[in-house]
C-alpha cells in the first residue's frame, strides 16, 4: 500500500512538471482552459485522482486556477507596472478627480476605480512606531480597494494622526483629490517618503477581498511620509505578485 502511494504521488508530480512545461513554452497559454480531469487521465493512463493530485500542486503554485463549474484554466493577468521612483512624487500627477495612482493607471490606458472607508480607531503598535506616536493615540484610517479594469489589484489603507486628518477631507468616504495631493491641500505636505517592502502570503481576508487563486504571494508596500517636523502619514499597500511590477529608477 505504501509503494502504491508513492508511486501515485510520482506520477501526481510528473504530470505536473508536464502540463507546467507546456504553459512554460506556450503551448497552454495564458487563460486557456485545461482538459477535463477524465480527459488527462485517459491521456496519462492513471486515475482521476492522480491528475487531481497533479493539478493542485499547480494550484499551489500558482500555474492553474479553478473555477466554478469545475474548470480549470492556465492563469492570466495584464500586471501593471506601479513606478515608485514617481509616484507621489513632488510634481504629482493628481487631478480634481483623480489621485496620482488612479492618473498613473489611466495614463497606462487602464480604467481604475476605489471602494473607500473611513474610520477613527486607536493606533496598533506598528502604526504607532511609524507614526512616531503612542500607541492607543487617535488616528484616522482611510481603506481603499483599488480595482484595474474591474479587478481587485490593490488593498491600500492609509492612517494619519488624528490632529491632522479630523475636520478635513480625509474624513469624507470617497475619492478625494487635489493637485499636488491632498496633505499638501489641507497644510501638511510630504517632504519626503521612506519605502518599506516585504514579500509574503497573503492573510485568508486579503485573499477573499481581491480574490486571489491559492498559492499567489503578495508584496507589502509600506510607505512612510514625513511633514517637516514629523510623519504625517503611514500607507499599507498589498499587491498580488501576478498583478504588479515594482520599479524603482535611481541615479548612480
Amino acid at each position: 500500500m505504501e509503494k502504491a502511494k508513492r508511486d501515485q504521488r510520482a506520477t501526481a508530480r510528473s504530470i505536473a512538471d508536464d502540463i507546467r512545461a507546456q504553459i512554460r513554452d506556450g503551448s497552454l497559454r495564458p487563460g486557456e482552459v485545461l482538459p477535463t480531469s477524465r480527459e488527462l487521465a485517459d491521456h496519462y493512463g492513471v486515475t482521476t485522482r492522480t491528475v487531481s493530485a497533479g493539478i493542485d500542486v499547480l494550484k499551489v503554485e500558482g500555474l492553474v486556477v479553478g473555477e466554478q463549474g469545475g474548470r480549470r484554466r492556465v492563469r492570466a493577468s495584464r500586471p501593471i507596472t506601479w513606478n515608485l521612483t514617481k509616484f507621489e512624487l513632488g510634481t504629482r500627477r493628481d487631478t480634481a478627480v483623480m489621485d496620482d495612482w488612479a492618473t498613473a493607471i489611466k495614463e497606462a490606458g487602464r480604467e481604475p476605480a476605489q471602494e473607500i472607508s473611513v474610520a477613527t480607531e486607536g493606533a496598533s503598535e506598528d502604526v504607532a512606531a511609524w507614526l512616531r506616536i503612542q500607541p492607543g493615540e487617535e488616528v484616522v484610517r482611510r481603506e481603499r480597494l483599488r480595482t484595474v479594469d474591474g479587478q481587485p489589484f490593490q488593498l491600500s489603507t492609509s492612517y494619519f494622526p488624528g490632529s491632522i486628518a479630523q475636520g478635513s477631507e480625509l474624513m469624507e468616504e470617497r475619492d478625494v483629490s487635489r493637485p499636488g495631493g491632498i496633505l499638501a491641500h489641507i497644510g501638511h505636505p510630504q517632504r519626503h517618503v521612506r519605502d518599506e517592502i516585504g514579500v509574503r502570503m497573503p492573510t485568508p481576508e486579503e485573499s477573499e477581498r481581491m480574490n486571489l487563486p491559492p498559492g499567489t504571494p503578495v508584496a507589502e508596500h509600506v510607505r512612510i511620509g514625513y511633514g517637516d517636523t514629523a510623519p504625517v502619514r503611514v500607507m499599507i499597500t498589498i499587491a498580488p505578485g501576478d498583478r504588479h511590477r515594482l520599479v524603482y529608477e535611481l541615479e548612480v
